[in-house]
């Protein structure tokens, strides 16, 4: 039987760890880089280097550890694993529950430029009326929720603990926000918990053509855009996915054993989902949030788990057989890389809201905050 109870937890990486990380850093072997190749073979030698020595001698995880602990966080037991989450009460009582909830390659730090904002937006030039109770989980199986012990943790189990987490925290109301696998388990718990959730915003979404005649014909020119994408992700950008999705255990063994591999492996995703403005992935994100996020993964050992979420999800027939159009009011935020078609979004949701922007991209929380930010609020204010 699951503790109910909600423990108190801070991050403690033991020093032991910082310099095992650091002397297999040192220790790298490095393959040769193939004259004039770029970024479409994966993540050039060159630049990943300059990244790992900067990781071994600058990056100083203690601080940011120091920030990640500056935040009230806690762990319960849900469906048999510990569940980790950030809450982060406003000093406004009757602010909003809101729900946060990453992606892969993300972790709770995709949101940190964001909680002083939601939770105290007076101090941020807001309105205390914009004031959230913020409550950030980590997935189970990722970052300081892993790694896990049982397989089975489709998105709809992910979703039915995240129902469980906001019921004990006592949130009988309260709206969520989520990019990426994100965008997969909000739309799910909006289903399981139609009588608490208020409403769902979600950024990274993917939508899938209906194979409707019609609809592919009434397509903008943008929307064909946005398809065309798609399609460049499945024929040259998904092999992570693939991989993740059928034989999770064999990759995991260079990721846990290598951090280099580590690092290669989830920079090499915000390079390709990153607003294309950017020429790098720090470039779109502070190189430090970027480093922190990967040593999370590292620290944790969660390489093997979160990929097992991929498994899962290819698996599980469930996620994919039609469902009856969710009545929770839902807003979709379009980044410069999303693929998201509102009239595809419209057969299995009730898009309340379609906002298109011209800057950020994937992992907007960090990369383009403000914007996600006003966005929530707005969505939000039209619910309350």
């Amino acid at each position: 039987m699951d503790n109910m109870d909600i423990r108190p937890f801070r991050i403690d990486i033991p020093q032991g760890d910082i310099d095992d990380l650091h002397s297999r850093l040192a220790g790298t072997r490095w393959p040769a880089e193939l004259p004039g190749s770029g970024w479409e073979r994966g993540v050039p030698t060159s630049y990943l280097k300059e990244l790992a020595d900067y990781w071994a001698a600058s990056y100083d995880w203690r601080k940011h550890e120091a920030e990640l602990n500056s935040y009230p966080q806690f762990v319960t037991t849900i469906d048999g694993e510990d569940v980790h989450f950030l809450h982060v009460r406003s000093t406004v009582e009757s602010a909003t529950p809101l729900l946060l909830v990453h992606g892969w390659p993300g972790s709770v730090v995709e949101f940190l430029d964001l909680i002083g904002p939601l939770t105290n937006p007076v101090e941020y030039g807001g309105d205390d009326a914009d004031a959230f109770h913020v409550v950030i989980p980590s997935h189970p199986g990722h970052g300081f929720s892993g790694p896990i012990s049982k397989t089975g943790w489709t998105d709809g189990r992910t979703a039915a603990a995240f129902a469980v987490l906001m019921d004990r925290l006592g949130y009988e109301r309260y709206a969520a926000q989520g990019g990426d696998v994100g965008a997969f388990i909000l739309p799910a718990l909006g289903r399981l918990a139609p009588d608490q959730v208020i409403g769902i915003h979600v950024n990274a979404h993917v939508t899938f053509p209906t194979g409707d005649p019609e609809d592919m014909a009434a397509l903008t020119e943008s929307e064909r855009g946005r398809l065309a994408a798609f399609k460049d992700f499945q024929d040259d950008k998904s092999g992570y996915m693939q991989i993740q999705g059928t034989r999770p255990l064999t990759a995991s063994y260079g990721l846990i054993d290598s951090p280099i591999a580590q690092l290669a492996w989830i920079t090499e995703k915000f390079k390709d989902w990153t607003d294309p403005k950017a020429e790098l992935p720090d470039d779109a994100v502070d190189r430090d949030r970027l480093l922190t996020n990967i040593s999370i993964y590292w620290f944790t050992g969660t390489a093997l788990s979160s990929a097992n979420a991929y498994y899962e999800r290819f698996h599980d027939a469930s996620a994919w057989a039609p469902k009856e159009r969710s009545t929770v009011p839902t807003a979709v935020a379009v980044f410069t890389t999303d693929v998201a078609i509102r009239r595809f979004a419209e057969k299995t949701d009730t898009i309340v809201r379609w906002t298109e922007f011209e800057r950020g991209g994937h992992f907007a929380a960090m990369e383009a905050p403000d914007l996600l930010l006003g966005d929530v609020r707005k969505f939000v204010r039209s619910l309350t």
